[in-house]
């Protein structure tokens, strides 16, 4: 499948990032594709673009991978990362490689890995009726504020009761996001091509449940049972103060987020090897 036209989101606060945008424009001019534009996380400039667009290729780390990511939530099409932050898990291109990259999407050089992505939802006081719905790519954190104060939250999947953590919070992670903020919590490092949920207390308190993974068919449901200030994040871009009693549910988003795998890739077992050295012991 050759692509007709190609969209960037890019980061814009960093140099790097619109030195990589205009290289990647100045390749599809010279060669007659059509392109587009826009920052990262303009959800709305990137979801009316995104219509008869082949592919989002995005100039910047994780954090301007998870803000792009939000608008294929909406509108299916999939995703590249050409990393220029330090890690780039979710990256599958240094920047060294642009213009190589671009080639073979253009020849349509390259096949399509889905991921699992998360849905949850807010239930003001617990009550069945449904809040605000979110999307995560990486995970779903249910945890304390700025004050050093721990929470209590009971958790159940499916028609079980879990536990009761008294914890700084929990993450409910996709197999994506294991290698992120759930994996930094003790939770495991999971093939981002499976399909479960992976649910992590946060320095849980005299716990003997770690981390354990949950099959999709569940639904995992978070109750605050007593906190001094809680938040939920989705992804670390996005915030919602929660009060006691409140439950946020999270489960399996109807249709996976589509990652662009190039010809020649690092594998995943591989990039994490060599990703993992970079970082200080």
């Amino acid at each position: 499948m050759k692509l007709e036209r190609i969209g960037f989101a890019y980061n814009p606060t960093k140099e790097a990032a619109l030195e990589l945008r205009e290289r990647a424009e100045g390749w599809c001019q010279l060669r007659g594709i059509s392109h587009w534009a826009a920052p990262a996380g303009e959800l709305r400039a990137l979801v009316d673009q995104l219509p008869e667009t082949g592919a989002l290729v995005v100039l910047g780390g994780d954090g301007t991978f998870l803000r792009a990511a939000r608008a294929v939530a909406d509108v299916d099409v999939p995703l590249l990362g050409v990393n220029l932050g330090k890690v780039g898990f979710l990256s599958k291109v240094e920047t060294h490689g642009l213009e190589a990259v671009l080639a073979q999407l253009v020849e349509g050089d390259f096949k399509i890995e889905d991921r699992m992505a998360l849905q949850a939802t807010i239930h003001p006081g617990g009550r069945d009726e449904a809040g605000e719905t979110f999307f995560a790519l990486n995970e779903i954190a249910v945890a304390r504020g700025s004050l050093a104060r721990v929470c209590r939250i009971e958790v159940e999947i499916g028609p079980s009761h879990l536990a009761t953590f008294t914890a700084d919070g929990l993450v409910v992670s996709s197999p994506t996001g294991s290698t992120g903020y759930s994996f930094s919590a003790g939770g495991p490092i999971v093939d981002p091509t499976s399909r479960n949920l992976v649910v992590t207390p946060i320095a849980g308190y005299l716990t003997a449940i770690r981390s354990v993974i949950v099959s999709p068919r569940h639904t995992v449901r978070c109750r605050v049972i007593d906190a001094y200030d809680v938040l939920m994040s989705v992804d670390g871009r996005e915030d919602r103060r929660l009060a006691i009693g409140d439950v946020v549910s999270v489960c399996e988003m109807g249709r996976p987020i589509r990652f662009i795998e190039p010809h020649g890739a690092v594998p995943f077992w591989d990039l994490l090897r060599q990703k993992s050295e970079l970082l200080p012991s």
